[in-house]
């Protein structure tokens, strides 16, 4: 097991996998590794569900800060292509955090939930002592649809296209020059890209349009372990090799500079709101034309096939196992202070 981030997958085999309480006939997908939502049978039809740590980080601006945490739990939910519509959630507050600005952060999520039709259906919360920013509590994002429309990051199959949203490290690169501008040596216009990253963070509303537009085999959001990991992630976990073109993945303004002066690689790195989407080839148009419309950037970068592992220009390309985006936030911290 890592020291931090996910845990990786012989952890998860060793430990997890085998200890999951009752064995219950209507639990079709229950924790698989590199899978981030279960299903439960109820009558026929399947409630996805997920849960997700509520990371809210103060330097963002509680409403942004918010919106963040929210999308992050729900996109579980929605990369299965059924819309996520009820939450349960958790607040573990720390003590210096104001009536007024828990006010903020809830107003905040209200209202993103009910733009995207989600119900809050129970919670909790309280203040405790020797909690601090950023983990502040947890929640559950629920959604119900058919077991035939759900889409699973394994279910890639030879033959399908792979696109990209948004590009590596967006996250990554948006949150460290929010929070760190004084201590990354570039150029204003540079830090000002990269802080433009955190508009792209979100994913929710592009996971479901890509899921509408055509015939979606598999996706993925690009999280912890990044592009690399998402990719190894989802052809390991369908059998299937994965060719990316490394010309054709997009690189978004900012991403390369900030990544090169905190020597991080930008395809390890943590980049929430980026989408990696197996597609069937006559649908790829459909699904490209779809996301281009809401304004999301979105590319063709490689091909499904027979074998197994993922290969960039014809080189494996390994799973990270460690994202370099958490020894950054950690020396930058130190650095500031």
């Amino acid at each position: 097991m890592t020291d931090l981030g996910k845990i990786d997958r012989p952890f998860f085999e060793r430990t997890i996998a085998s200890n999951l309480g009752a064995d219950r006939a209507d639990v079709p997908l229950g924790p698989t590794h590199g899978v981030d939502f279960g299903v439960v049978d109820v009558g026929g039809r399947a409630l996805v569900t997920a849960t997700d740590p509520l990371s809210i980080l103060p330097d963002l601006g509680y409403e942004r800060a918010a919106r963040f945490a929210l999308d992050l739990v729900l996109a579980d939910v929605a990369v299965s292509g059924v819309a996520p519509t009820h939450l349960s959630i958790c607040f573990t507050l720390p003590e210096t955090m104001t009536d007024e600005t828990f006010a903020t952060v809830w107003e905040t999520i209200d209202a993103e939930c009910t733009d995207l039709g989600v119900s809050v259906v129970t919670g909790h919360t309280a203040r405790y002592g020797d909690v601090s920013y950023p983990w502040v509590g947890a929640a559950t994002a629920m959604g119900v649809g058919d077991h035939d429309d759900i889409v699973r990051p394994d279910g890639a199959r030879v033959g399908d296209r792979l696109l990209l949203t948004s590009g590596p490290a967006a996250e990554a690169v948006g949150l460290l020059s929010t929070c760190f501008p004084d201590q990354l040596d570039l150029p204003a216009e540079i830090i000002a890209d990269a802080q433009a990253r955190l508009d792209e963070v979100y994913s929710v509303r592009d996971a479901l349009t890509a899921a509408a537009a055509g015939p979606v085999t598999a996706m993925h959001d690009v999280t912890e372990g990044g592009l690399a990991g998402a990719l190894n992630e989802m052809a390991d976990g369908a059998g299937v090799r994965f060719s990316i073109d490394r010309e054709a993945v997009p690189v978004r303004p900012g991403v390369d500079a900030v990544c090169g002066s905190l020597e991080i690689d930008p395809w390890a790195a943590t980049s929430c709101g980026a989408l990696v989407i197996a597609v069937e080839p006559n649908g790829v148009d459909a699904v490209q034309d779809a996301l281009a419309d809401r304004g999301t950037p979105v590319a063709e970068i490689g091909r499904v096939e027979r074998g197994s592992s993922v290969f960039v220009d014809g080189e494996r390309l390994e799973h990270p196992r460690v994202d370099p985006s958490w020894d950054a936030y950690a020396r930058l911290a130190e650095k500031s202070g």
